[in-house]
């Protein structure tokens, strides 16, 4: 145990000297690994630890946050006296009984990535160069990174839980760059698990080399997009960061609960086209974005966000639920102990429907296919996002056709959910790191290919 439980009811009862009504204590230690490889040869090999305390105090639906890294009785008691004063006058200190609580593990490691071989390691990289270079002559660089957490956390609360998790993750990165010495084009694939090195068990890591290479030559032989409204096919996986950032981000309650949401006031209401159901599930095993218990010991969930374009639930994590007057989801994560937990997606997915594939393309007398989809930005008030397209095609008299660069999807989350008027039936998804409020963490997003009837695609 990262903290015993005498300093841990010490701590939660200075909190609550305060006058705060919930104290909570959060103790994290965590191993990060880091192996890069480029142009054939190790480069890099860095290991970290993150070793620290977060104290929350809530009172109401004000909150104070305070951290450290001074693991010694008089650094905690320091860190807890100062979250105290900041929420009020400090009165008399009583201790907290604690009551553990063991969750049900669902992520069964085999491997941890970080005490695993470096000889081993260098391998997996190994292959993914290998893999990347065997796809053209054009690929000028391959950068192949491997990255690992061995994350260990302890909470509690003044409501008497203390409950600890571990969290492994691997994830293999891989960027290529295709040149033809006038210019160049880059193409990427970054598998992920919350998984140790048996990652490499359901992920070749050559096959990863060679779709971030072909990618890459793809692009440096494309024209640009031309620009205009259309409709636009987007691909499973990675096309997922669509729903995630347009519209997920705007069902936290990090932004309804502050009437900072397109979506604030419209629980039981049509949003979406009737095809359109998503999902955020934490709950499934060894994924991503998946954890057993949330940064705030709660256990995570599978939560129907929209069903058949109706709108069902929000994201809520404890502060949130005290502004909404709704119970909390399992979704309160953090980065690290440095940041006070809020409400986040895990692993956010548009459900399959009911569409062939091939008639979704055959559809579309013209349009854009948007095989990859990149990074973008999102206002979660007025749902406008910009999207970059890392590898699209047009589609001409219902037939995929030549490649183009250049592409950005613009428009707003509460329209594109609209105009959502094909959904396939073949789910994937891809991995990402999220940044908000509460820091960066791993979430999964993913769709079946589907169909926007008219978005504006900006281009050349």
């Amino acid at each position: 145990m990262i903290l015993d439980q005498t300093m841990l009811s010490e701590l939660l009862g200075i909190g609550l000297s305060s006058g705060a009504d919930f104290a909570e204590v959060f103790a994290e230690n965590t191993r990060q690994g880091l192996m890069t490889l480029i142009g054939g040869k190790v480069e890099d090999v860095t290991d970290r630890t993150i070793s620290g305390v977060g104290i929350r105090l809530l009172r109401g639906v004000r909150s104070v946050y305070a951290s450290t890294s001074d693991l010694t009785r008089s650094g905690l008691l320091r860190c807890a006296r100062e979250a105290a004063a900041a929420m009020g006058e400090a009165g008399e200190a009583a201790g907290v009984v604690l009551s553990e609580r063991i969750f049900p593990n669902i992520h069964p490691i085999r491997r941890v990535t970080s005490g695993a071989a470096n000889a081993d390691q260098a391998a997996v990289l190994h292959l993914a160069y290998d893999g990347a270079g065997a796809v053209s002559g054009e690929i000028a660089q391959v950068q192949a990174r491997l990255l690992s957490w061995d994350r260990n956390i302890l909470i509690a609360n003044s409501e008497g839980l203390l409950t600890e998790d571990r969290q492994v993750r691997t994830r293999l990165a891989v960027t290529a760059v295709a040149s033809d010495g006038a210019q160049n084009q880059s193409g990427s694939c970054s598998p992920g698990m919350h998984a140790g090195m048996e990652l490499f068990d359901a992920v070749d890591p050559a096959a990863v080399g060679r779709k971030a290479a072909r990618q890459a030559v793809t692009m440096l032989h494309a024209g640009y997009c031309p620009a205009g409204k259309m409709t636009v096919a987007i691909e499973n996986g990675f096309g997922g960061v669509i729903f995630h950032e347009a519209c997920g981000h705007s069902l936290e309650a990090t932004s309804v609960a502050t009437g900072r949401s397109q979506f604030c006031g419209k629980l039981g209401q049509v949003i979406a086209s009737e095809k359109v159901t998503a999902i955020d599930d934490g709950t499934q095993p060894n994924a991503w974005g998946s954890n057993n218990i949330d940064d705030e010991g709660r256990p995570t969930q599978r939560l129907t966000l929209i069903e058949k374009g109706v709108l069902k639930n929000y994201l809520v994590d404890r502060l949130g639920s005290r502004r909404m007057d709704m119970e909390p989801t399992g979704c309160g994560r953090r980065e690290d102990y440095h940041f006070e937990p809020t409400s986040r997606m895990s692993n956010t997915y548009i459900a399959p429907g009911s569409d062939d594939n091939g008639e979704i393309i055959a559809s579309m007398e013209y349009g854009l296919y948007a095989k990859s989809m990149g990074g973008g930005s999102v206002n979660p008030v007025t749902g406008e996002f910009n999207f970059a397209v890392n590898e699209g095609y047009m589609v001409r008299n219902g037939a995929i056709a030549e490649p183009v660069r250049g592409a950005t999807l613009i428009g707003k989350g509460s329209e594109i959910l609209m105009n959502i008027d094909r959904v396939g039936t073949c789910l994937d998804s891809a991995q990402g790191m999220c940044g908000s409020s509460s820091g960066s963490i791993p979430v999964n997003v993913g769709q079946p290919l589907i169909r926007v009837s008219s978005i504006t695609v900006g281009g050349r």
